[in-house]
């Protein structure tokens, strides 16, 4: 076992390839270049970088800068409520659909949704004698930096760059080296490209904006509507050669080597900013190397807080090649499966920090002015989003999103007593930085409840998996007692002694029997329903959490009497004739199979509320219902509706399907450069056939959560390891993935029989552990904290308690003889 221990050791520190992108193409996408960068962040401010080699553009994006949004005063339209339940316990739900529509209409309501605005171009010309030869493009997860490399008449060139987590700066360097091999360069600042975007720059952007060009510095400037300036200053730190500044631009000429330091602002005064930047900068006395490793000390931590590793080593292949793999059909490659991974990480760090803002759907590298579904949606992408996080190991930046929220909480209480007459908080399902009134006035959103709930189980699991009772206490259960004081006003209790949940809606589907006849339209004909199972799914966890929370911390003891009748009167789930469990508690509703939403599976995933041991008819009905989704509709798919399937199908212990959901998402919905899309612009049957196809990166952070998922199923009570391990994965390691107590690591290889797994526990914890079917005759041993051991064989599942401190180790050496690994 030493001898295996120490080449899994090797293994990680060799591992540093693996944690690379590497291309052999520029940004490719006609019209929209911003699609295909590789991008680079610290979290606040993005850069995308596209890679040309003549003229170069890297766009500059930052976290708080929105524009052209519009926060209407939300009128009391409550009233309304009591008729809209009329109409529907008369089955007059197209009449129901469109009232508090109607109402808010009346009273001439009108919100709109900021859209993020790009904040500038670096924009980069170079002379090229000669046509350019191995040209390589490529991305370091591992420290975030960006690297263009090309050969041309016999010099070799490369340009680096990354975002500083540390000096909150764009590093960007320009080198050449070889028989000739000198930098000849134009470089400026300027508004985001028009000619790649659509539409085009807005005229209070267009007309404000300025560049000024002075010895040293670049200068660029524009206004948002807000009446704020916002823009960057760029230092050009030259190895020897000449900077000659002309027109706002800079040319720069006999060099082999060329630093530029680019700082941003928003929310500012060009006047005072300019100069204050340029000072700070003006201060920098470090190298390019000193930056990036300055900058790595706090980004690398963080990408290797965990690491996976599928299938053996092999030579590194570049995306192109691992696409045109996956795109052929005969299974999802390890590496692509395991790269992909790595990437859905890479962008969620570089794209949030605990005391910012919570990742985007376009991260910080969206490239257009009305950039499409930017808003933060949280009738499950935001969620998607975040579904990795705590086992993961990335829980730190997780309070971005509580941050988020929390920050419009008297917005969300006035929703729902305008709205609904409700008490609590009402939060829409799409909300932008300063607009958390409702701007999507359609019945598929306003009738949608459900967004605080589920949003309220983000809130729980980061006090599990951090431990944090202060949290718990003071923040985390404070917004789940909101959310469940909106659903006791909401709720009404019916003849039976159970709460009906009306108007009500299961995201973003009509029933099958209320579809128009003709092709299946994208929108939404009929959502307006009664019972729809996520309500009560997502409010039955809810209170469950909100109890046992409470309970723990010692709080809303005189409170907890009500929550725990509030949860006998949620009817139990219902299971149709197919035998899939019904996505509505309504005799009028249909079951419509054909949707990429799988709302009603919220108690498999990305609940914890059924499992095959908990419940072993509606497990299977579950599944059922997943199926139908997959067979039935995989032509209504989108990248994230498959990232969802593959995390079901992981949890129903069924991993070869979760991969092929994987391998459907790779051949359907992936870019060049590993950026998932909503859907397959060329209509290929596998998604949506819709020709837009916008950038969603929650289909990358869904791909990170079923990887996960098919490794490791963890719960406060119950820990699975590899339970639902894919065919194709029959050998690999884990090391860093958390429970709610501690972390774990993994070793197994099916073709050899061996199986090693440490659970390191940090606070105590009892709990059950199932071991891997595949790898029967497991032996386990605890090492306690303060000395001494015990151990024994293993059950298929059993009881464990854990002190802080303590090692849980589980081995199988492919003989059946007892060993552990640590």
């Amino acid at each position: 076992m030493e001898a295996r221990r120490s080449a899994s050791a090797s293994a990680w520190k060799s591992g540093h390839g693996r944690n690379r992108l590497e291309m052999r193409r520029p940004s490719s996408w006609w019209g929209g270049l911003w699609r295909e960068a590789l991008p680079s962040g610290n979290g606040i401010v993005g850069a995308a970088v596209y890679g040309g080699v003549r003229a170069e553009t890297v766009l500059i994006n930052h976290a708080e800068l929105w524009h052209a949004g519009l926060k209407g005063q939300l009128p009391d339209v409550s009233s309304a409520l009591p008729d809209i339940r009329r109409r529907m316990r008369e089955g007059s739900y197209m009449e129901a659909k469109t009232a508090l529509t109607e109402a808010l209409a009346e009273r001439e309501y009108e919100s709109k949704r900021e859209v993020p605005l790009p904040l500038c171009d670096i924009k980069l010309t170079m002379s090229a004698p000669e046509a350019f030869r191995r040209y390589r493009r490529s991305l370091d997860m591992e420290t975030g930096e960006v690297s263009i490399r090309w050969e041309s008449a016999g010099a070799s060139y490369e340009r680096v760059l990354f975002v500083s987590r540390r000096d909150d700066m764009i590093v960007y360097e320009l080198r050449a080296s070889g028989d000739g091999g000198t930098i000849e360069a134009e470089i400026g600042l300027m508004p985001h490209d028009k000619a790649d975007s659509s539409p085009s720059i807005p005229p209070y952007v267009e007309s404000s904006a300025e560049t000024m060009a002075d010895g040293e510095y670049l200068y660029y400037s524009a206004t948002n509507d807000d009446g704020c300036d916002f823009g960057a200053v760029l230092r050009i730190i030259p190895n020897g050669g000449q900077v000659v500044c002309s027109g706002g631009k800079a040319a720069i000429s006999g060099t082999d080597r060329v630093l530029l330091l680019i700082q941003v602002f928003m929310r500012g005064d060009r006047a005072k900013d300019w100069p204050r930047l340029a000072q700070r900068l003006g201060s920098v006395a470090f190298s390019y190397e000193e930056l990036l490793e300055r900058h790595a000390s706090l980004h690398r931590p963080l990408f290797l807080s965990a690491e996976i590793r599928l299938g053996r080593e092999e030579a590194e292949r570049s995306n192109e090649e691992l696409l045109l793999d996956a795109y052929e059909g005969e299974g999802l490659p390890p590496g692509l499966a395991e790269k992909m991974w790595q990437f859905g990480r890479y962008l969620f760090i570089s794209a949030t920090r605990a005391d910012g803002m919570p990742v985007p759907l376009y991260g910080l590298w969206g490239g257009e002015y009305r950039l499409m579904w930017s808003h933060f949606m949280a009738n499950e992408n935001i969620q998607m989003m975040y579904w990795h996080a705590s086992v993961g190991g990335l829980s730190e930046l997780v309070p971005a999103l509580f941050r988020y929220y929390e920050g419009m909480i008297d917005v969300f209480r006035d929703n729902a007593r305008k709205l609904y007459g409700c008490r609590g908080i009402f939060i829409p399902a799409g909300t932008t930085p300063k607009v958390g009134t409702p701007f999507q006035t359609v019945p598929v959103i306003l009738y949608w409840t459900g967004a605080a709930g589920w949003l309220a189980q983000h809130f729980y699991e980061y006090g599990l998996f951090t431990g944090d009772r202060t949290y718990l206490k003071e923040r985390a259960l404070p917004f789940m007692r909101e959310a469940a004081l909106f659903y006791k006003d909401f709720f009404e209790e019916g003849e039976d002694g159970y709460y009906r949940s009306y108007p009500s809606v299961s995201p973003e589907n009509t029933p099958a029997n209320f579809f128009p006849p003709g092709p299946k339209p994208l929108a939404h004909p009929m959502p307006c329903t009664i019972n729809a199972t996520l309500d009560f799914a997502i409010a039955k966890e809810l209170l469950t959490n909100l109890i046992e929370g409470s309970r723990e911390a010692g709080v809303y003891g005189e409170e907890l009497g009500g929550w725990e009748a509030m949860l006998r009167r949620i009817p139990p789930y219902e299971i149709n004739d197919d035998g899939a469990v019904k996505e509505w508690m309504h005799p009028h509703f249909e079951d419509n199979y054909r949707h990429r939403h799988i709302s009603h599976s919220y108690p498999l995933f990305p609940g914890k509320e059924i499992t095959r041991q908990s419940d072993s008819v509606l497990f299977e009905a579950f599944g059922t219902a997943i199926g139908k989704r997959l067979v039935i509709g995989i032509g209504d798919q989108t990248a994230w509706s498959l990232a969802h399937l593959a995390n079901l199908y992981a949890r129903m212990e069924e991993g070869d399907r979760a991969l092929e959901c994987l391998e459907l998402l790779a051949r359907s919905c992936l870019l060049g450069n590993l950026y998932t899309v909503h859907n397959d612009w060329r209509s290929m049957g596998v998604t949506l056939p819709d020709r837009k196809a916008p950038v969603q990166l929650d289909g990358n952070m869904g791909w990170v959560s079923a990887v996960q998922e098919m490794l490791l199923y963890v719960s406060p009570k119950l820990v699975k390891l590899l339970p639902a391990l894919p065919a194709a994965w029959s050998n690999g390691a884990v090391r860093g993935l958390r429970f709610c107590a501690g972390s774990i690591s993994l070793e197994w290889d099916a073709e050899h029989g061996t199986f090693a797994a440490s659970l390191h526990a940090e606070r105590d914890a009892s709990f059950r552990v199932k071991t891997p079917p595949m790898f029967a005759g497991c032996r386990w041993r605890i090492d306690k904290a303060g000395g001494g051991s015990t151990g024994g064989a293993c059950e298929d599942i059993w009881d464990v308690s854990l002190q802080a401190g303590d090692k849980l180790q589980i081995d199988r050496n492919g003989s059946g003889k007892e060993g552990v690994s640590g």
